[in-house]
């Protein structure tokens, strides 16, 4: 058990300096991820060598990793992730495999996944909801221009409204698609509006890491440079500084915090035998 407590406890210091370092800098290191991955396989490795107990512990991470990995990956060229977060991930897939059982592994693995999803939803909107609330001017601002731009949706949304309304005669479950069909417009503007009025901001060059996300494509002399998800790399960096002074950029919301939430609560889980682990 005592290798187990190591793994957890070295995957929540990384963790909790992946948060500082998120919430301070907007981004993960590379060497953090990286190191985080190193260290968890080489702890592995030497500890089923040394033990003479077989390299069930060591293949065990390898194969959570690999999981991690694809699934790292699938978010990230999703575009769900930005490349921090999915190394994170993928780092993390080294720690979390803490038994010898692979059935017991896939349980673990599959919680986590439904933690994180779960802590993730409830964070976005939470964190959402701060922003509006911190930035309630800019965001009025641009909640009143996306209304005005994208008042078609609202019109359509309370005809199909009405039209389950009428349904709702017939079977009570329309009541609440009727509902959801009303809302929806108000919860995608809201979220586009603190995007456009809370996520983006003016830096100085000289800040730019690579990875930032440019707001809109950026056209200077006769280059283009564009706003992809990939965000911005060394060369382009370079040829900004030289060219500009300052950019938009467009922020996300650091995700950090969820794999610390998901991490304590599976933790949690498997120190009060609360779940399958051995």
């Amino acid at each position: 058990m005592i290798e187990i407590i190591f793994l957890i406890s070295l995957g929540l210091i990384w963790i909790i300096f992946a948060v500082i370092q998120d919430l301070k800098k907007r981004e993960i290191a590379n060497w953090l991820n990286f190191s985080l991955i190193v260290f968890a396989l080489a702890f592995r490795f030497f500890y089923s060598l040394f033990e003479n107990q077989g390299h069930s512990f060591f293949y065990q991470g390898l194969i959570g990793f690999l999981l991690f990995f694809a699934i790292g990956n699938l978010l990230y060229y999703g575009k769900v992730f930005a490349g921090g977060d999915a190394k994170l991930m993928m780092a993390l897939g080294a720690i979390v495999p803490f038994s010898n059982s692979l059935f017991a592994n896939l349980n673990l693995i599959m919680l986590f996944f439904a933690f994180f999803l779960i802590s993730g939803a409830i964070y976005g909107i939470a964190y959402s909801l701060f922003l509006g609330i911190k930035n309630r001017k800019l965001f009025a601002k641009e909640f009143r221009k996306q209304f005005k731009e994208k008042k078609k949706i609202f019109y359509i949304s309370i005809i199909v409204s009405v039209i389950f309304i009428l349904f709702a005669f017939f079977e009570n479950i329309f009541i609440y698609v009727a509902f959801l069909a009303f809302i929806s417009p108000y919860i995608y503007l809201s979220a586009k509006s603190i995007d456009e009025s809370c996520m983006v901001k003016l830096i100085n060059v000289k800040n730019l890491t690579e990875g930032d996300w440019l707001y809109k494509d950026l056209k200077i002399e006769k280059r283009l440079i564009k706003a992809k998800w990939e965000g911005l790399n060394k060369e382009e960096i370079l040829f900004l500084k030289r060219k500009k002074k300052n950019i938009l950029i467009r922020q996300g919301i650091p995700f950090s915090p969820v794999f610390l939430i998901s991490y304590l609560t599976l933790i949690y889980m498997f120190l009060n035998q609360k779940i399958y682990s051995f």
